[in-house]
This record gives C-alpha cells, sequence and structure tokens, in this order.
C-alpha cells in the first residue's frame, strides 16, 4: 500500500474500526474496511451499515469467498443441498441463542457450516453441537474440517460425527457437517442435490474413439 493512509487495529477492535472510517469518510476521504471473506456474513458491512444510520454517504461492498465456499470445494461437494451457517462463538450472540439454531438444523436435517467451532480458552461449545447433532443424526454422518482454507497450510479432513472431536480444531477451522443423504466417495464429499429422485441417471457416458486414418 502506497501513499495511503493505514489504520490497524487489534481483534476485538471492530468497532473501532468501523467508527474510524465512517469518520474519515465523513472528511471527504475515501475509506475502505478490510474485511476477511464475504463482508457481508460475519464480516464488516453489517457494523458500517448500522453505525452510517441515516448518512447518506455512498457505500460499496466487494463480494468474497466466505469459508463455507472455499471449505466446501476443498471438500468437494457438501453444500449441494440446504444448509445452515452457524458461528459457535457466544461472544456476541448468547449460547442459548445458539444452541437452539443447532437443535433446529439437526431436526431440519440441514447441512450444517460451523464458524468458530473452538478457541484455546472455549472448547465446551464443539462438544455441545456434536452432541446435538449426535441426537438427530447418526454416528457415521460424514464430517468435513478444512483449517486454513485456500492457505499454503491448508489441511483437509474427512472424518465422522462421531470420531470429528478426535482431531485438531481451531478458530481456523471450517467444520461442515453433512446431512442424512451425505455420503463420501474417495477424498470428495458430497451432498446429493436431489437428482436421483426424480430419475436421473449418474452412468458414466461411454465414448468409442475413432480411429485416426493416415494415409
Amino acid at each position: 500500500i502506497v501513499d495511503q493512509e493505514v489504520h490497524r487495529l487489534p481483534m476485538r477492535k471492530e468497532m473501532e474500526r468501523c467508527r474510524l472510517a465512517v469518520q474519515q469518510a465523513l472528511t471527504g476521504k475515501k475509506a475502505a474496511v478490510i474485511s476477511g471473506g464475504y463482508p457481508g456474513l460475519y464480516g464488516m458491512a453489517g457494523p458500517i451499515l448500522e453505525m452510517l444510520g441515516e448518512r447518506e454517504l455512498p457505500v460499496v461492498i466487494i463480494p468474497g469467498v466466505t469459508a463455507a465456499v472455499s471449505a466446501a470445494a476443498a471438500l468437494g461437494a457438501p453444500l449441494m443441498n440446504d444448509f445452515a451457517d452457524i458461528s459457535l462463538s457466544d461472544l456476541l450472540t448468547p449460547w442459548p441463542v445458539v444452541e437452539r439454531r443447532l437443535q433446529a438444523c439437526a431436526a431440519g436435517d440441514l447441512v450444517a457450516v460451523l464458524y468458530n467451532p473452538q478457541s484455546k480458552k472455549r472448547r465446551e461449545q464443539i462438544v455441545k453441537a456434536v452432541r446435538i447433532f449426535l441426537k438427530h443424526r447418526a454416528e457415521t454422518t460424514p464430517v468435513g474440517l478444512v483449517r486454513n482454507s485456500e492457505r499454503a497450510a491448508e489441511e483437509v479432513i474427512l472424518t465422522s460425527l462421531k470420531k470429528m472431536l478426535e482431531h485438531h480444531i481451531d478458530m481456523f477451522t471450517t467444520v461442515i457437517i453433512g446431512n442424512s443423504q451425505t455420503f463420501i466417495r474417495g477424498r470428495h464429499m458430497i451432498t446429493p442435490r436431489g437428482y436421483r429422485s426424480r430419475g436421473v441417471k449418474f452412468n458414466a457416458p461411454t465414448f468409442k474413439l475413432k480411429k485416426e486414418v493416415t494415409s
């Protein structure tokens, strides 16, 4: 970044970042707030718009790739049907609310994408989440763990609902819990879209190569 005024604030200073950006914009400057992934999903777009209130300032939200999408791509096609994004962090959302959402997701047979699954000081939420899903889904339900998605140190693990807690999970991990139809084939986690129920056959096409005629 050349010839630009840059302000760096630590974690948990999100509102201060937003306030600073709005203040700069109100003076006539062009202000940009950097937000990982898609800024409209657990990102900075919401706080900025809320803070602006009725002020008539133009805002451009640039879409990005959220962890759910990048993790799904690493796993195969686990989000081909309905799914829910749920953050296990209770910093901004009370745990009873998070728990009700987990129960609704599990009971509704939605694929679940869990953000912020576990930190150094907070492990009990992921344990409780697994218990909730085990009440509604088989122990063998496929689970995908993607750590450092789209980064150089990316790790991809295919496991099951019963065994997922045996693996390392932290704040850099995105957890995808399959639904009752999700399966694992080779290195891929797949949730059917529903074409088979409409009679569509997935037999691989066969082709006969024509022999090349040379004179």
